[in-house]
């Protein structure tokens, strides 16, 4: 079968022997013979597009100074755009037309009809015009970007054979290394964009890098596989890892400053079938000077915590999944209760945040070090109160236990799903049953619901589908602050910025010790803490809609098990 670009040599745009070379060094670094065509120059992307709009039957536009209407921007989010590198150009209502630089991918023009539930109408446009367009319609900023970075990695013809070697070698003392940029970009973009975790992730053919922005993973540019040793490299060096290890997971810690503030990142490095994959959990001290009040209480919960976190012994539980903002709430209770005249002592797994006048102690599984063995060590330091990072077995728990019986204040984690779920995970671990009612005060169990956008919020009235499912009255409809978000520049065109905690907190009385000492089922207890007050946590999220704090989608999403 002939060639598509032997086009080029008919016309007499190049010489056959252009195209042989081009094949060649396609050949040899495994891209495309058009992408080796525009490498060596002797055509350019614009030619080349054009070329192949005619060949394939498809429109070609320009991008360059093309202002496209905010009302079509907003049908693609953001992230969609950059993972696909598509942007739409406008629409009728029926279809969109899409610019792709390669509209024979079935695959992305499938995904687009679906989400979109219209026609789609593929032209074609450039890569990096696509690209160009994108940050200019998302609200990139100006400054250089991780995209924008890893495109002139993809485009250059460096060779990185020995870069991991050298990255090792240079340490921090040449921060203008190519490599050393790109980690960097990485780290201070996801701080400017509020992100809290990086992830790094090699695949058979490329580098998937994404960021958790409120809750959600949203994808950027994939750099070339071939960078893949020396980011890991210079990420392994930041946080004071061996580089020569590649067999074994790791974990790390970076010191960083983006603006004027001090970010610690914990670094986690494990082997996968493709390379070693990054996960950096981006650990902002200001994120645990979050004041009680602050965090989310509805007035009578916030009354019911300040009366226990000041108790003079017993256990206070948080439950909820990883990322459920857990840390946040225990760490404000204990900043709360940071005074001159208490000694307050952590077990921790690992210690996240460093908080001044706290003794914070650190699991170290290596050396047997484990939180049964702190809590015994630790209450002979006499302390007033005590964190222990999460119960995760029976001796652990007994011990907290103990604790609490011996006049001091424990907190703790769990990983449940509600709040009454804790006393039935606790028996189900192997605590006894009268050791759980006698020491237990409370437990809260929480999630996080995304917050409207305060720039693009618009009011709007509930569906008939939404009044149904969360029974919501006509008052209710009427009185409340309904809310949902546009999409804009501010919020990456979600409707969403930042998260808001809620939460279910279920106090113990006599009645439901009873029922914990009876070993009585879950659902039992929770129907009884219900009779006595507990607000649910869907109740609480519906609460926060109602106000105008989030939307009902969000309530949904948790009320279907979503966080």
């Amino acid at each position: 079968m002939r060639d598509w670009l032997e086009r080029f040599v008919d016309d007499g745009t190049i010489g056959e022997s252009q195209l042989e070379e081009s094949r060649s060094m396609a050949a040899n670094l495994g891209i495309p013979c058009e992408d080796a065509l525009i490498r060596l120059g002797y055509i350019s992307s614009g030619d080349l597009m054009r070329a192949q709009a005619e060949e394939f039957g498809y429109d070609y536009i320009e991008l360059e100074g093309r202002q496209i209407p905010n009302s079509v921007i907003e049908l693609v989010t953001e992230s969609m755009a950059r993972e696909n590198v598509v942007i739409p150009i406008e629409s009728d209502g029926e279809s969109v037309v899409i610019a792709m630089h390669n509209p024979n991918n079935i695959e992305i023009i499938d995904k687009l009809r679906f989400v979109l539930n219209r026609e789609i109408r593929p032209v074609m446009a450039p890569l990096e015009s696509i690209q160009a367009a994108i940050n200019r319609h998302y609200g990139q900023s100006e400054t250089e970007s991780v995209d924008s970075m890893i495109s002139e990695f993809t485009e250059t013809q460096i060779d990185f054979t020995d870069v991991e070697a050298a990255s090792a070698m240079q340490g921090d003392e040449d921060d203008s290394a190519p490599i050393i940029r790109l980690a960097n970009l990485i780290i201070s973009e996801a701080v400017k964009e509020r992100a809290s975790d990086i992830h790094v992730e090699p695949f058979e053919d490329r580098v998937r890098i994404r960021y958790r922005i409120d809750g959600a993973l949203i994808e950027r540019d994939s750099p070339p596989k071939r960078l893949l040793g020396a980011l890991v490299s210079r990420f392994k060096i930041m946080a004071k890892m061996d580089i020569s290890e590649k067999r074994r997971p790791q974990d790390g810690r970076i010191k960083t400053r983006s603006g004027n503030k001090e970010f610690d990142l914990r670094v986690s490095i494990l082997p996968t079938n493709h390379g070693q994959a990054v996960v950096m959990r981006i650990l902002d001290r200001d994120n645990i000077k979050v004041g009680i009040r602050n965090l989310g209480f509805g007035e009578d919960n916030y009354r019911t915590f300040q009366n226990i976190i000041r108790r003079p012994n017993g256990i206070f539980l948080v439950t909820g999944p990883t990322g459920s903002g857990k840390t946040t709430t225990l760490y404000s209770a204990l900043g709360e209760l940071n005074r001159p005249d208490r000694k307050i002592i952590t077990a921790e797994d690992p210690v996240e945040y460093y908080l001044p006048g706290i003794n914070q102690v650190e699991v170290r599984h290596n050396i047997g070090l484990d939180f049964a063995k702190i809590i015994k060590a630790m209450l002979r330091q006499a302390p007033n109160a005590i964190l222990v990072g999460e119960i995760r077995d029976t001796e652990t728990g007994e011990m907290a236990i103990q604790a609490s019986l011996t006049g001091h204040l424990v907190f703790s984690t769990l990983h449940t799903n509600d709040a009454p779920g804790a006393i039935t995970r606790l028996i189900d671990m192997g605590v006894q049953p009268f050791l759980v009612a006698c020491s237990l005060m409370a437990v809260l169990a929480q999630r996080l619901v995304r917050v409207v956008c305060p720039k693009c919020k618009e009011p709007y009235t509930p569906s008939p589908e939404e009044v149904d499912i969360f029974n919501i009255t006509p008052d209710e409809v009427s009185e409340g602050q309904w809310v949902r978000g546009k999409g804009c520049n501010n919020c990456k065109h979600t409707g969403y910025k930042g998260r808001r905690a809620v939460f279910e907190l279920m106090t113990m009385n006599s009645t439901l010790r009873e029922m914990a000492f009876n070993s009585e089922p879950a659902q039992n207890i929770r129907r009884q803490a219900r009779l006595l007050g507990m607000r649910t946590l869907v109740e609480d999220a519906k609460d926060k809609a109602y106000q105008g704090l989030t939307t009902l989608a969000e309530v949904y999403k948790l009320s279907k098990g979503g966080h």
